[in-house]
């Protein structure tokens, strides 16, 4: 369990680092051509990587699983990245992007109970508020500095339905295809869409500033790789509703890498900001279930009431008496089986007082 913790704690962490990495590539890839000429390209290199590894692992993907995939890739990354790039591309700052994609939470666990089964308790409907508030925190000086038109906005709060729809769709399918594989389907599924987009609005390009291919590698390497990667690994080990948390910390590790990058100061509410997106995660996933690797129910204790040891979905329900009852039910069976010999015995004869 100390081994499944770790990992999810691993997975999270990273998730949050390059998920960020995406908003950042963004700004940088936009300043040179289009959001659709960029998504394009992203994905023409990652696709062609993503055959390449398909090709080496042959993986047995069902009919069933190769269309969840496929419409995962046409949910979180044709319509949300596409509708988040052409946000950025207009102008709205990468760090009210990443503030309107970590409002998931919220519309996740609304959705999460109905659709996904997935129970969200009190105090994780506390640290879903309160992580909002943070998040409001950290763009507060963004929202109020007016870079663009407030219909704009729409653009990615209609990306984000993509994102949200996706994630229910993985956790209600449950494919079985491993992280690697799906990540590979749907860089290739959205290679297509976006190549046919950008050459049908006629976008397509071949830039010659070379920081145009620097911002291509670090979204395939980094935004790509690892935090759609990440993404499909925390699906499999926690639930939607935890691994959505996690996005109220993209808006101040983007922040942070601005500073970094572009020297783009951060104010002392965007610091405040911060802490309380830590602690609202923190608030969300405490106590968290751990999950096996394959996605499967969450790994239970032994219930000492009964004497069943509780073991992963898939696997048969393990019968494990308790030591201290064995001794009393070999006495009872054995007690069972002496009082019923003389009954098999005498059956069909009379009794001696008949």
């Amino acid at each position: 369990m100390i081994k499944h913790r770790a990992r999810a704690l691993a997975a999270g962490a990273g998730f949050v680092v390059f998920w960020s990495c995406g908003f950042i590539g963004a700004r940088w890839g936009t300043q040179y051509t289009s959001a659709f000429d960029l998504l394009a390209w992203r994905f023409l290199v990652a696709g062609a990587i993503g055959v390449a590894l398909l090709a080496v692992r042959r993986p047995r993907i069902s009919r069933r699983d190769l269309v969840t995939q496929v419409w995962m890739a046409f949910l979180t990354q044709f319509v949300y990245l596409g509708l988040i790039f052409v946000g950025i591309d207009h102008g709205i700052p990468a760090g009210i992007t990443a503030l309107i994609g970590s409002l998931q939470p919220i519309l996740i666990a609304t959705l999460a109970g109905p659709l996904l089964g997935e129970r969200v308790s009190r105090r994780q409907w506390i640290g879903l508020g309160l992580g909002l508030t943070g998040v409001g925190l950290v763009v507060a000086d963004d929202l109020s500095a007016g870079h663009a038109s407030p219909v704009l906005f729409l653009v990615p709060i209609a990306g984000l339905f993509g994102l949200v729809a996706g994630t229910c769709l993985d956790r209600q399918r449950k494919p079985s295809t491993s992280a690697l594989d799906a990540l590979a389907v749907q860089s290739l599924v959205s290679a297509v869409f976006f190549t046919a987009l950008a050459a049908s609005t006629h976008r397509l390009t071949v830039p010659d500033q070379p920081g145009f291919y620097g911002a291509v590698l670090w979204l395939v390497l980094l935004a790509t790789g690892g935090g759609w990667g990440l993404y499909l690994v925390n699906l499999r080990l926690s639930g939607a509703t935890r691994v959505s948390s996690l996005l109220y910390l993209v808006p101040p590790t983007t922040m942070v890498f601005a500073f970094l990058l572009f020297h783009e100061t951060i104010g002392l509410a965007a610091v405040l900001g911060m802490l309380v997106c830590a602690a609202a995660v923190l608030l969300i996933r405490i106590r968290e279930p751990v999950r096996c690797g394959d996605g499967g129910t969450p790994v239970a204790e032994p219930d000492r009431g009964t004497g069943l040891a509780r073991v992963h979905r898939g696997a048969a329900r393990s019968e494990q008496p308790d030591r201290a009852a064995t001794p009393t039910r070999r006495r009872n069976s054995a007690h069972v089986l002496r009082d019923s010999r003389p009954a098999v015995r005498g059956a069909g004869q009379p009794a001696a007082d008949e």
